[in-house]
């Protein structure tokens, strides 16, 4: 499997407008993500992960059977 590397985009204006709406008392989650933003970018796990991706599970159950 590979990475593709994407940013998380930001919360689209409305749907943060409908979530402090729905909870006036705001939660922990949104107050983490307000506070905090994106804690992790996809390049921080870039070398962990192949470039062209490798087999896939069906091949290597194929093969081993």
């Amino acid at each position: 499997m590979s990475l593709k590397l994407q940013s998380i985009p930001p919360v689209p204006d409305q749907t943060a407008a409908v979530a402090r709406a729905a909870f006036s008392k705001g939660t922990a989650v949104l107050r983490l993500r307000d506070e905090l933003g994106t804690i992790y970018q996809d390049d921080l796990f870039a070398a962990l992960y192949p470039q062209l991706g490798g087999p896939h599970p069906t091949l290597l159950s194929r093969t081993a059977i």
